[in-house]
């Protein structure tokens, strides 16, 4: 008999596989009559006037072409001879191909394009309370649009400057809550302060409590509360914001009877929060309740197609908040150009910082040139180190009498650490030499 034969369908590997072109498109940002979207489908897609897409009289009827380069598996972008030029990310295209990456802005002429991957899809009802084109900002709608639903914790991440509060905001908006929303940055206050101010205290619960308070987490009832800066929320509270997280009660400062709380918990923080849970200085539990949704928040230099739309955006809120009348900024094409390409580290803060210079512009000024948003957008190289560094000036030790006042007052080591400029180790071994105690234990 025959041996018989069993088929087997293998499954090609990863190097085998094809891949699939990334959809992409172009973003025309400036100037603001030549707005379009350029969806890249096939072999190679042309700019110019001929084509229709975009029209501007410094545009040749065929300027610049994007083609599909198999061998680098990317798209490239080549100048086709054009009158007034081309370039990427500010480099002219002198004759050659030039690959495309993810954000590259485009330059045809006086025609500033932001090139995308990535697909379309997006949450329209968002729109609104997150503006933006820019493919990260569709991805943050879907995102929010996601959590928004749901009662658990978020956390949101991200640089300092790109309006984690906002979103926290638009997140609360969404999410149908009808209670308030409240923020607290746990950066600003020492561990006893915020127990306080968090989760409320009884009348007398400690010198200068002359009446109760019900604390933000019990004002936030049926609403949301964001926790800033949540990597900087002292030790001794993590356990309690877990309870909280946890049982859905909080216990104010003199009472022995926990309050059922109903409020969604939305944190924030610029700091590697992962990394603190290495180190141990956040604790791993709080984390990982914490971290039901994480919803990162791109930077601007990521969402370039959404910076003058921005500048425009912000220059109309500075008017609406001093009942002024204030024009759009009209930029050069290199001021425009210099705008994209920037590495905004302060990100949003940075653009406003922009808007308010330019508001004092006169009426009549004109075009905004390069020379004037060069200061806004130049990152500053850190000063030179000093050959002989002063020793900074501190306040004197304490004596027995001023620390225990000093603990007393503050309510924890670290806020008197803080208020001495001294080390929390220092703290300790001059409340060990006093013969004094605190409830902390030394880390």
């Amino acid at each position: 008999m025959p041996e018989e034969r069993t088929e087997t369908t293998a499954t090609p590997s990863a190097e085998r596989r094809p891949r699939r072109r990334p959809d992409a498109r172009l973003i025309a940002v400036h100037p603001p009559e030549a707005a379009a979207v350029i969806e890249l489908t096939g072999d190679e897609v042309v700019i110019g006037r001929e084509e229709g897409s975009i029209q501007h009289r410094t545009l040749s009827r065929r300027h610049l072409a994007v083609r599909w380069d198999a061998a680098s598996w990317a798209r490239v972008a080549v100048d086709l001879g054009s009158k007034n030029g081309s370039a990427v990310d500010s480099v002219p295209l002198a004759g050659a191909p030039r690959v495309l990456r993810d954000g590259a802005v485009v330059r045809a002429g006086e025609v500033l394009l932001v090139y995308e991957e990535g697909d379309l899809e997006d949450q329209p009802d968002l729109a609104d309370a997150v503006p933006g084109r820019a493919a990260p900002t569709r991805q943050l709608r879907l995102a929010l649009a996601r959590a928004a639903a749901d009662p658990a914790p978020v956390l949101l991440l991200g640089e300092t400057g790109t309006g984690k509060e906002w979103i926290a905001r638009a997140l609360h908006r969404a999410s149908g809550r009808r209670g308030p929303f409240l923020a607290v940055s746990c950066a600003e206050l020492s561990g006893e302060l915020m127990a306080s101010q968090l989760f409320g205290h009884a009348r007398g619960a400690f010198t200068g409590a002359e009446q109760a308070r019900p604390g933000l987490f019990r004002s936030a009832a049926g609403g949301t509360l964001l926790l800033d800066e949540i990597g900087e929320l002292p030790a001794p509270l993590q356990p309690k914001l877990l309870r909280v997280l946890q049982e859905g009660e909080v216990l104010p400062i003199g009472e022995n009877r926990p309050v059922a709380v109903d409020v969604r918990v939305i944190a924030a923080t610029h700091a590697p929060l992962e990394d603190l849970v290495e180190r141990g200085t956040f604790r791993r539990d709080l984390y990982a309740r914490l971290a039901f949704w994480v919803v990162p928040v791109p930077p601007l230099r990521v969402r370039r197609a959404d910076i003058l739309d921005w500048i425009g955006r912000l220059t109309s809120a500075f008017a609406d908040k001093r009942e002024k009348i204030a024009a759009q900024p009209m930029f050069t094409p290199d001021a425009a150009e210099a705008l994209l390409t920037a590495p905004w580290p302060e990100n949003l803060r940075g653009v406003d910082r922009l808007v308010h210079r330019l508001a004092s512009r006169p009426a009549d000024a004109g075009y905004v040139g390069v020379d004037e948003v060069r200061p806004f957008i130049e990152v500053v190289a850190p000063a030179p180190a000093l050959t002989s560094t002063p020793a900074p000036v501190r306040p004197p030790a304490p004596s027995k009498e001023e620390l225990e006042a000093l603990l007393a007052r503050l309510g924890s080591v670290r806020a008197v650490a803080k208020h001495l400029g001294r080390d929390r180790r220092q703290i300790y071994r001059w409340l060990k030499a006093f013969g004094l105690r605190s409830s902390e234990t030394e880390e």
